[in-house]
């Protein structure tokens, strides 16, 4: 038998301390802080998240019970009813916050619109009204299928005012895909718009939906919003115009308190095939959660205007734009198109021009960046700029380091935040002002998470080695099941190590160093076994993008008679750098310095880009296909160019 523990190889030893300017002003200042909350938040949780509750959320009645845990089922504040809406709108009402900027929006064409908590309250209002009129009732689904736009948060808003099941699906996927996801929640409800703006483009959304809902018999209407006044097709008796709904409606709105259990949202992840998981979401745990861990990981602070690059279809937009900010009373910029139109420099404008003060954004954003050259970046203050954030995959020390550098100016900390849509807020993160940073590392958990690194019994693996990541302690925002499909919740998270229904796998690998600061590795389906080796290609592609010709890298394997497994990376350069035979046997020999030599890569093929998904994702499944000299199959809709995979194939 093969030893099954993952060879963790990638060594950082660069540590950052908090300033002592940011370390005065920050939400949780000191290393004692830390440590006490942390051991009271999993020693005793009940009484840690007991606390919690009744301080940051706004109850119309009090719970009975903190946690009912029944392995691999959660049930949080029993008895206790709220409104998410108004944990995130009234509660700011009749303060200083009512005239404070909710959300300021710039889309692609350049418009903006700036929505105060009043304002955005009376939308919501206004829009829940509408959703009554139409015989939309607590538990009923509706489906959200719109661009970056205020009306997104505002569709989500209200369907939290009213109790409806509100599932966002992604403005990049096909008419398929939105078929598949309103027949497998059966929604009644469909909001899109004509179109949205993408790379100068308008992308049809409504005719996609009209596609769709040709096969979904449980939708009954279709709210349109008119944003790039593109033509669409109005079917009588179902389409709707936003605007022809909003005219009549009324102002105000009492909004209806909900079980602490009452399910929030639904939103699905696909996997490479079969059919979408519906993770589901309840409601007080979750904005627990996304509340406290905004309120600390982003050291928010009244006068910040935050800005996360995210997509509302995924969940950070929901945990970081929409519920964990609004619920802080924060000011969120949101921007509706693609951070290289109609120049690469397009997020470093805005930043300057809006003042904004945190960027949330992700690792593979960041090495675009990196490729489209630092004169982009170089013409711009961001001196408004205090904190940095980096969600949605590790991200390798040397973006972590031109982050650091060229955008934060050295004076900004980096949040490094690793989390999933399943855990439904952050996990390990830094916390700014408290936490001595390693670039690559996304150092300690948050309050109330249990993080080990384990084999394949569930035993606790020694410092820096590498094994599985799980969590062994329930946590308030965790998902609570798959919608309709509890028997694939169970076998999905909690089945990993039989007998223990308790912990929860979450799928990556991980090692945690001297210091217990965690290193995710990558996931485990995308760790090689090369010559009786298990790595990480997280590792193989952090050391490649070291190397100064490197902007970016995905490590995919592939089947090797020998080896079992054989290594092959795909690499972009910087502009300016050219690709050759010379290059590639350099690339080979840094890799082997990095890491040793059981990760030299044995196929290098350069690319002048790598299949994403719109959120920025690197699709190592098609790279994998390629790889393998097969057929590219499965759902390809969330692609953001088609072209790049077509190029990769005609090289074969």
């Amino acid at each position: 038998m093969p030893d099954q523990t993952i060879t963790s190889v990638s060594r950082e030893h660069r540590k950052f301390r908090p300033s002592a300017e940011f370390k005065a002003q920050a939400n949780l200042g000191s290393e004692a802080a830390y440590k006490r909350l942390y051991a009271e938040s999993v020693n005793s949780p009940e009484k840690f998240w007991d606390r919690q509750a009744k301080e940051q959320l706004v109850w119309r009645k009090p719970y009975k019970k903190v946690l009912k845990w029944k392995p691999p089922h959660a049930e949080w504040f029993l008895g206790g009813k709220l409104n998410v809406a108004e944990n995130c709108l009234d509660r700011h009402l009749g303060t200083a916050r009512e005239n404070k900027a909710a959300l300021i929006f710039e889309g692609e064409p350049g418009d903006v619109r700036t929505i105060t908590y009043k304002q955005l309250h009376l939308h919501v209002c206004r829009l829940a009204h509408i959703f009554e009129n139409m015989g939309i009732t607590a538990g009923d689904r509706v489906a959200i299928y719109l661009p970056m736009i205020p009306e997104a948060v505002i569709a989500m808003l209200a369907c939290a005012r009213v109790g409806a099941v509100h599932t966002v699906i992604f403005g990049g996927f096909s008419a398929e895909s939105i078929k598949d996801r309103i027949n497998d929640c059966k929604a009644k409800l469909v909001i899109t718009a004509d179109g949205g703006w993408r790379r100068g483009k308008v992308i049809e959304l409504k005719a996609n939906v009209d596609k769709a809902v040709e096969n979904t018999p449980t939708v009954q209407t279709v709210i349109v919003v008119k944003r790039c006044g593109n033509a669409v097709t109005m079917r009588e008796g179902r389409d709707v115009w936003w605007k022809d709904a909003w005219d009549g409606a009324p102002n105000s709105h009492k909004a209806k308190a909900f079980d602490s259990e009452h399910p929030l949202f639904i939103l699905y992840t696909s996997g490479s095939t079969g059919k979408p998981k519906g993770v589901l979401h309840t409601s007080a745990g979750y904005l627990l959660g996304a509340k406290l861990s905004a309120h600390y990981v982003f050291d928010l602070k009244e006068t910040d205007r935050y800005f996360c690059s995210a997509d509302i279809g995924w969940i950070t937009g929901h945990s970081y734009v929409v519920y964990g900010m609004l619920s802080n009373g924060a000011t969120v910029f949101i921007y509706e198109g693609a951070p290289n139109q109609p120049e690469p420099d397009r997020f470093w404008q805005m930043i300057d021009r809006h003042s904004l003060t945190i960027l949330y954004t992700a690792p593979t954003a960041i090495r675009a960046f990196m490729r489209w050259g630092d004169n982009y970046v170089l013409r711009h203050r961001l001196d408004s700029l205090r904190l940095l954030g980096s969600v949605g995959e590790p991200i390798n020390p040397e973006a972590w380091m031109w982050y650091h550098t060229l955008i934060g100016k050295k004076r900004c900390p980096i949040v490094d935040t690793w989390w999933q849509t399943e855990t439904g807020s952050i996990m390990i993160s830094p916390l700014p002002g408290v936490t001595a940073t390693t670039p690559g590392s996304g150092t300690r958990p948050f309050f109330g998470v249990v993080p080990k690194v384990v084999d394949d019994k569930c035993v606790e693996v020694p410092r820096n080695s590498g094994g599985k990541l799980v969590i062994t302690q329930p946590w308030p925002s965790m998902l609570r099941t798959l919608w309709g499909d509890d028997d694939r919740y169970q076998r999905q998270y909690f089945s990993e190590f039989p007998g223990r229904p308790e912990v929860y796998f979450t799928g990556d690998g991980a090692r945690q160093d001297k210091d217990g600061y965690f290193w995710i590795v990558g996931r485990i389906d995308d760790v090689l076994n090369v010559s009786g080796h298990r790595i990480g290609t997280a590792e193989v592609e952090s050391a490649l993008v070291s190397h100064p010709s490197v902007a970016e890298a995905a490590a995919v394997g592939r089947p090797d008679e020998l080896k079992g497994q054989s290594l092959c990376v795909f690499v972009t350069l910087k502009a300016g750098q050219i690709a050759s035979e010379q290059l590639k046997e350099q690339l080979r020999n840094h890799v082997g310095k990095e890491i040793g030599s059981l990760a030299k890569p044995d196929t290098i093929r350069f690319a002048a880009g790598l299949p994403k998904t719109r959120s920025g994702k690197i699709m190592r499944r098609i790279l994998k296909e390629i790889a393998s000299g097969g057929e590219v199959k499965g759902d390809t809709t969330t692609l953001e160019d088609f072209s790049v995979v077509a190029a990769l194939q005609a090289e074969d």
